[in-house]
């Protein structure tokens, strides 16, 4: 959410930050609600104080036995808080219409991301490894031997319908030692805590990271008001919902192992073929809470995590600054990282890494206390995948694929297997 006093104080500047994203000019409409609410409460304090005055003038008009102004006093008063009570429920409507506009807005994209309308537009910042020169033409992950078996879509759609599947054997071992790999690098590399959350929220945890009011229907709610999570961003995240914590505290730095939900409303007949784009899928999360002046020091250092679990695999991969037409909604800047795919001949996103800014401390009211013990500040919030485990699960058959369809696990995954270094083409863990 935005701070009004900054859109009162600057709103040309806020228009044309949103119109980076592609979003009309919407600070005349906030200022004129905004000023209505603010006339309201002035009117129904100005109304109270008026009243109070009568209700003073009451006792003096008896006393003097003014039966007439008496009747006319307390009248008065009566309608005074008649105006009061209507004033106040119109403030407060037009308080309502007020945060629900701004939180619909997204946030304002940092001054030097690149302006752009798509993916297209997005820019290259770093590339790590080299593509793997196969001797015959590589396969998609669910095209080769040594995952057929272990990798059913169709007993999934029996059971779920589309965009779902059933991992076993050789395949649901290694999905599961990629996960455990992760948290373990991440907990013992950079220090992040491991924590453990529910995947069913409230509303008001939706609010607080974004998914809502306007991206319900990228989401599934149960019958019963729950909202199943899309990413345990939402979770670890608002774990300082409406709380004022300590400056020394901070950064407060999370690693997360989730289920993650999605309706994947908006890729109707994008990616319908194997793993890529579920509708139940885990993720790493990595969370930062941060004080504001370290959040973009944080951000290059999380970004960092993610890649390092690529390069500790031996996958290839390139990492690009998005531009404004492609960042999430909640997002000032967002590192995408791509993953090398051989069966598909290009780079695919496997890690977002964003900051947020203060956009979601607003919309959680979480804040800190400065070590100066100056006034409390809101905190800036950061996540990043660290990694996507299905996705990851992928580049590793794919980039790991022979000839004869076996495919060579990455070193770094041998202790988790039981010193299995490979997948035979049966679908074994050799």
């Amino acid at each position: 959410m935005h701070d009004i006093r900054a859109i009162r104080n600057t709103p040309d500047a806020f228009d044309a930050a949103l119109a980076r994203r592609g979003v009309a000019p919407v600070s005349a409409q906030i200022l004129a609600i905004d000023e209505a609410r603010r006339a309201k409460i002035r009117a129904a304090e100005t109304a109270q104080a008026e009243a109070n005055a009568a209700a003073k003038a009451i006792g003096a008009a008896k006393a003097a036995g003014n039966d007439a102004e008496f009747a006319r006093l307390r009248a008065e008063v009566s309608n005074k808080k008649a105006d009061i009570a209507r004033l106040q429920d119109e403030a407060k409507a037009e308080d309502a219409q007020l945060t629900d506009l701004l939180m619909r807005l997204p946030n304002l994209p940092a001054a030097d991301i690149p302006d752009g309308a798509d993916e297209e537009d997005n820019v290259e910042i770093k590339r790590w490894g080299s593509p793997r020169a196969f001797d015959f033409t590589p396969l998609e992950h669910y095209q080769i031997a040594a995952a057929r078996p272990g990798m059913d879509f169709e007993t999934a759609a029996k059971l779920s319908g589309s965009r779902f599947v059933v991992l076993s054997g050789a395949m649901a071992r290694l999905h599961r030692a990629l996960a455990q790999f992760m948290l373990d690098f991440h907990v013992e590399n950079h220090g992040l805590a491991e924590t453990l959350t529910p995947v069913l929220v409230r509303d008001e945890m939706m609010y607080g990271t974004g998914q809502l009011p306007k991206f319900g229907d990228d989401s599934y709610r149960t019958t019963d008001g729950w909202w199943l999570i899309p990413t345990a961003e939402v979770t670890l995240t608002n774990l300082v919902n409406g709380e004022t914590v300590n400056a020394d505290s901070l950064p407060r730095r999370h690693v997360a192992h989730s289920q993650c939900f999605r309706s994947e409303a908006g890729s109707a007949g994008r990616d319908t073929t194997g793993m890529l784009r579920q509708h139940q899928f885990e993720k790493v999360e990595m969370v930062s809470i941060t004080h504001p002046d370290e959040s973009e020091a944080e951000h290059r250092r999380m970004t960092a995590c993610a890649e390092a679990i690529l390069e500790a695999l031996n996958l290839p991969y390139r990492t690009v600054v998005l531009c404004t037409g492609d960042m999430g909604a909640g997002a000032r800047r967002t590192h995408d990282i791509e993953v090398w795919l051989p069966g598909q001949n290009t780079y695919r996103e496997i890690s977002s890494v964003s900051t947020c800014g203060d956009y979601q401390a607003r919309r959680m009211n979480a804040r800190f206390k400065p070590a100066d013990g100056g006034k409390p500040q809101f905190l800036h919030t950061l996540n990043g995948s660290g990694l996507a485990v299905g996705r990851t699960l992928i580049a590793v058959l794919e980039n790991g694929q022979q000839a004869d369809g076996a495919v060579t696990l990455p070193e770094a995954l041998h202790p988790y297997l039981r010193g299995k270094t490979g997948v035979a083409a049966d679908g074994t863990l050799v």
